[in-house]
This record gives C-alpha cells, structure tokens and sequence, in this order.
C-alpha cells in the first residue's frame, strides 16, 4: 500500500450545497503534502470525512487502507488531527488532557503518561505540564494542540493552519519540527493560507476550490509554469527598450523602466547566458542582472479565480494576468 491516503469521486452535500464534487486524491505515504484552497473550498469538509466527524454523501475514502467508514476505528488510531479550532476542555492542566486523549485511544494509563511528557517536552512546553490550557499564551496553545495530535503516535499528521496567529519565530520553530517528524516516517497533510508555508515545505499540493480538485503538482512545477520576470540594470540605458533577436520564442514582453530593462520571458534562466551576450554586443553596460520567478501565490491566486477552466489555464499561462 503506496498511498496514506487515497480517495476516490469523494461527494459530500449539505441541503443544495455541493461541499465536495468528485474528489479524487492520492497522498504517498511518508510525503509532506499541502491541501490550498479559498475560504469555502471545502478543505475542512474533506478533514472532517478523514477523521469522522462528517459522513460522506458518496465515494470511497482510505487511510493506509482501512474505510474511513466501514474501518473507521483502525482508520482514526492512524491519524493525529490539529485543528484550528481551539477545541480543548480548558478545565484541566494539559496533560491530564493528553491522557485523557491517548485513552480514548485504548493506551494504557502508566504509557499515557509517559506519552504526555514526551510529547509536551517535543513541542516545548513541558514546564507548562499543570497549567490549565486557558493559561497558555497563544503561541503555547498552538504548541498544545501539535503535542495533543501526536500523543497516539500517529502515522498521518493532519495539520489545519497549524501557524495561524503564530509570531513569525514560533512559526519557523514548528516548521522545524513538524519537518523532523515527515524526515522520521509521518506522513504529514497540510492546509494553509501561508503560501509560503507550502512553498517551503510541500513536496506536492493539491490545489482545490469550489469543491473540485484544479491540480496536483509540486511547488516547483506549479511555479515553473508561470514566466520569470527578468531585469537587467544598464548603466547607459537607451530612449527606448531595444529590439531583442535571444529568445524570441520565449519572451512574451520587454519594457524599459528609467534604468531597468524588465523582460517578461518563460524558462528564464536558461535564457539569462544569451541575453547577456546579446546585450554586450549591442554595446550594453550591465550593472546589475536579476530573475524572479512567478511565486506559488501568484500561481495559487489564478487558479482558484472565479473563472472558468480555460481562463484559469490562461491565467497560469501568463503569470496570473487574465
């Protein structure tokens, strides 16, 4: 078995409302991978159908094998689930509430507690052990709810917006270990609005809205399908931008901006060795040379416009414009 997860024609409706239409999805076991989407997409519906909170409307849906419905037992205990949600009972210390958790799940109460400080000294916290969750600072409880995911030891880690409201150092401390758990064998689900986050950490997304799955591909391949912004700095730039004979079949644009010569070119770094030689045999003084490649975001934000599929593939197409 390949696959962590693997769904097929996934429907889930509420009244006349189609949460989910068709979904269909392979997660490889041991990867690190990112569900994107808008508010509304239906990420949290898909979340809630993995973990038994929501019954499907229609398809098949399996965690290393086991029915998320007809094996739902065998399927939960494989998956450690951080919600956004603070969904915690705030009136004991933490780590009665682990294990209190790690028995729901049939571990025994001598192995729950050790379980408890093990992992409250992995995401940090462990000297906050007795305190009542409603003590905790909002980047502790964010630490909290990691340490409650993984007190099952879990072979899927689902993380919904594990970094929201997050100061920028905790952020780059739970990137750090929830990227030394997917190294270790956890195969990890990741749903962010920080496309950055999914840009560093992802080894492949899955980009869903409106209830469909729009494409899965890595990071790498997403951006590499948008053009590169190249711009060239001349130290004796000319009235106008000059007619450039390199790479016609790949520049879609070149503007000259006071001393920039910005071209709007795909694959631009294979392109930069000959623009450079043509631009010295015109004559050009180059002071400073730079390539910015179409980020996930820009790639994110024209798939998932209100558009129909074509506009989307030409949005892509050309870097986000329509």
């Amino acid at each position: 078995m390949s696959s962590a997860i693997r769904i097929r024609n996934l429907e889930k409706e509420y009244g006349e409302v189609r949460a989910l239409d068709g979904v269909s999805l392979d997660v490889p076991r041991g990867s690190f991978f990112g569900l994107l989407g808008p508010n509304g997409a239906g990420k949290t519906t898909f979340i809630n159908i993995l973990v038994g909170l929501v019954r499907k409307s229609g398809g098949t849906a399996e965690v290393f094998g086991a029915d998320v419905e007809d094996d739902y037992r065998e399927a939960r205990n494989r998956i450690g689930l951080a919600p956004q949600e603070f969904n915690v009972d705030r009136f004991f210390p933490v780590r009665e509430v682990l294990e209190h958790k790690a028995g729901y799940h049939g571990i025994p109460k001598e192995e729950a507690r050790e379980r408890a400080d093990e992992v409250l000294k992995q995401v940090g916290i462990y000297d906050k052990r007795d305190t009542r969750f409603d003590w905790l600072s909002g980047g502790m409880k964010r630490r909290f709810m990691l340490a409650r995911a993984l007190i099952t030891d879990p072979d899927l880690l689902i993380l919904d917006e594990p970094t929201a409201g997050v100061d920028v150092q905790l952020r780059h401390d739970l990137w750090e270990l929830i990227t030394d758990l997917n190294e270790g064998g956890t195969t990890i689900l990741l749903t962010t609005h920080y496309i950055e986050e999914a840009e560093r950490l992802c080894d492949e997304v899955a980009i869903l809205d409106s209830g469909e799955i729009v494409e899965v591909a890595s990071p790498e391949e997403l951006m590499g399908r948008g053009p590169d912004n190249i711009t060239v700095t001349l130290r004796n730039p000319p009235e106008s931008a000059p007619h450039l004979s390199t790479g016609r079949d790949r520049i879609e644009d070149v503007e000259l901006s006071g001393d920039d010569l910005v071209i709007t070119a795909r694959e631009g770094g294979l392109l930069a060795p000959e623009l450079v030689r043509e631009l010295d045999r015109k004559g050009f003084e180059i002071v400073n040379f730079d390539i910015s490649r179409t980020s996930l975001e820009e790639v994110f934000v024209a798939m998932t416009r209100e558009d129909d599929g074509e506009e989307r593939v030409s949005a892509v197409a050309n870097g986000g414009r329509t």
